[in-house]
């Protein structure tokens, strides 16, 4: 049986400000195996974000709050760690890849020092010697080691992102995060960045959890697909499982139905109507239900249950295993 390397329990995220809480992800559960490559994807304010900051214990708190749940990382619950102890995790056992390079990165300080003090940080070496791993973290991801000394805002864009993965990696972690990686970055340069990441992640052995807007991402290099809405799970299975016709939630049909697709005569795309529910007030039933075009009286009254269609292959959703 494949090893769990991160399983994460009824994880709910508030954020508390002056006027209301914001219920950011509400029951979330999800599992990844060691090697394995997993998609979650989703509107923007669905909760992945606050679902993979929640994994690192980087939530900004206040105004954020974690209300339950459990995050277990090598079968350790994480949640309960100091913050001593969870600096020992951050960087060397789990790291994050951030949306935003330009964000990511000390502009005032070399590239080549901002990769060593992270390889410092977490190896008794010298100074010389986190040099060395930085020029050769840099060359791995594609940037000559003779840029070591240069600025940020001596990069393009896809270079800095490459600089971004290169801290990300250089201690080898077991589990990255990666928080749209590509968003930034125009086609050519995202499909490098992607090949190189898949790369990297076979030679290192690394589990990912990808977030990202884009389909045909998640259906290049992603083993497993966890559907969010609203800050649930709405469907979870291995890629076959959600593409070429076999999804079986609203939510993520209509995601598919939103893209241009060559192969049909629709001359016109079908994106989903309304918006996402209030997060400070959300429905008491399904929490797609008023954007639903199959929402029945039931829907409103409770929440659905996860139902599983198939081995592996969960839908939160009442007529999931309903053929109409």
């Amino acid at each position: 049986m494949p090893e769990n390397i991160l399983e994460i329990k009824n994880l709910v995220v508030e954020y508390h400000t002056d006027d209301a809480v914001i219920h950011a992800v509400n029951g979330i559960n999800l599992t990844v195996e060691k090697g394995e490559t997993i998609g979650l994807v989703g509107e923007t304010g669905a909760g992945k974000t606050t679902i993979a900051r929640a994994i690192l214990r980087i939530l900004p708190t206040p105004p954020a709050k974690l209300r339950g749940g459990e995050i277990f990382f090598e079968s350790r619950d994480i949640t309960g760690l100091s913050e001593r102890e969870m600096r020992k995790v951050r960087g060397n056992k789990i790291a994050m890849i951030f949306q935003d390079p330009m964000t990511a990165l000390n502009p005032i300080k070399k590239i080549g020092s901002q990769i060593s003090e992270a390889i410092m940080l977490h190896n008794e070496i010298s100074r010389t010697e986190a040099e060395r791993r930085a020029c050769d973290m840099l060359e791995t991801v594609g940037i000559p080691s003779e840029r070591y000394g240069e600025y940020p805002h001596q990069f393009s864009g896809g270079m800095k992102q490459r600089v971004v993965i290169a801290m990300a990696l250089a201690c080898n972690p077991e589990l990255l995060l990666a928080d749209e990686p590509t968003t930034a970055l125009d086609v050519t340069i995202q499909a490098q960045v992607l090949e190189m990441m898949q790369g990297l992640k076979d030679k290192l052995g690394t589990s990912v959890v990808l977030i990202t807007h884009d389909l045909g991402v998640v259906a290049d290099i992603c083993d497993c697909v966890a559907v969010v809405y609203a800050g649930e799970i709405v469907e979870y299975g291995r890629a076959e499982h959600i593409f070429d016709g076999a999804a079986r939630h609203p939510y993520t049909i209509g995601l598919f139905n939103s893209l241009p697709n060559l192969d049909s005569s629709e001359r016109r795309l079908k994106p989903i109507k309304g918006l996402m529910p209030d997060p400070t007030n959300l429905p008491k039933g399904c929490k797609f239900m008023q954007r639903c075009p199959d929402a029945a009286d039931e829907c409103g009254a409770r929440s659905p249950d996860v139902v599983e269609v198939e081995p592996g292959h969960q839908v939160k959703c009442f007529y999931a295993g309903v053929n109409k």
